[in-house]
């Protein structure tokens, strides 16, 4: 896709990528492609611009990578997170780089906002792709401003009012264990870290875990001031699992013991009316682009959403996240 440039600087160029809008900004290298030698223009830019339209793309920069990813990021000045409390099987792959989520090429990852089903979450998260699929991949993204004004407000107005509570039953081969949701061993931990994030716990018969936890449905942004939609309600809830694999699963384990459901704070059940009309606005506001080597996406993790395509042949994309906000 060709960029619209609408800025030049002395080392990058700026502009969109055609038919995706002001969503990402596209940085370029102006001729010299060592992001290093470019860094505090590409800063500069990224301070002034990334809160304005939600995500930016870095393309044709020198990125060697995953060690180098996690340098790029870094540089940013802030500690890397590691991934707590997880909801998706990921690997460490460098420092605080993780790969992006474990999925069979063949299912698709709704559009979400990362650990938008906790109280805390990063501010910032990167993408970089190392090998870019042979077909699909793409890493779709929204942003939360423009889905929160589509949804019908008789519709967000309640989910913001009654909020949401996710139920999480782990392990049995089903989900992720505890084990490695909580990245520990130790019950005692497990214990303490739901006590310090308002999460209820209770270990099960089976010595499994279920864990509940009310949550926001939409959020305000603590710099803009804005709006957004902000939750993981349609990805969570039973009806975004295909009808029989649904209907196995309660049949085997019941809907208390599902992997995981979702329900208005006060555990009464969410129509699946209103949650197939947000998966619609949230297919409408999508926009996508495929990825090349080297490409670097930069987030703010509540201004944009993101998810993933199917794809074929090799695939990798790592990830890394920043500045934590409860």
């Amino acid at each position: 896709m060709a960029p619209e440039t609408d800025i030049a600087t002395s080392t990058v160029i700026t502009g969109q990528l055609e038919a995706t809008g002001p969503l990402p900004l596209l940085i370029e290298p102006a001729a010299d492609r060592n992001w290093r030698n470019c860094f505090d223009e590409i800063k500069a830019v990224i301070d002034a611009r990334l809160e304005q339209v939600g995500g930016v793309l870095l393309r044709g920069f020198e990125v060697g990578g995953e060690q180098d990813f996690q340098a790029f990021a870094k540089a940013f000045g802030h500690d890397l997170l590691s991934y707590d409390y997880a909801s998706t099987p990921r690997s460490q792959v460098e420092g605080k780089v993780y790969t992006s989520t474990e999925y069979p090429a063949h299912q698709v990852i709704p559009l979400h906002n990362e650990q938008a089903y906790t109280l805390a979450w990063p501010m910032k998260i990167w993408f970089c792709s190392i090998t870019a699929a042979e077909e699909g991949g793409e890493t779709p993204i929204a942003d939360s401003r423009k889905v929160y004004q589509q949804i019908d407000p008789a519709i967000r107005d309640k989910f913001a009012q009654r909020k949401l509570m996710y139920v999480r039953n782990y392990g049995n081969g089903l989900d992720l264990p505890w084990q490695k949701a909580f990245s520990t061993e130790d019950k005692a931990t497990v214990e303490q870290f739901c006590r310090d994030n308002q999460i209820e716990f209770e270990w099960k018969g089976d010595g499994e875990l279920r864990t509940r936890q009310v949550c926001q449905a939409m959020a305000i942004h603590p710099r803009t001031g804005e709006p957004v939609w902000f939750n993981q309600a349609h990805l969570f809830h039973v009806s975004n699992l295909q009808p029989h694999v649904r209907e196995t699963l309660i049949s085997i384990v019941g809907e208390d013991n599902l992997p995981r459901n979702v329900y208005y704070g006060d555990g009464s059940p969410i129509e699946e009316a209103d949650l197939a009309h947000v998966r619609q606005v949230l297919d409408a506001c999508q926009v996508q682009f495929r990825w090349q080597p080297g490409d670097i996406m930069m987030l703010d993790n509540m201004l944009a959403a993101h998810g993933r395509s199917t794809f074929k042949g090799e695939r990798k994309v790592v990830v890394a996240m920043a500045e934590p906000h409860r």
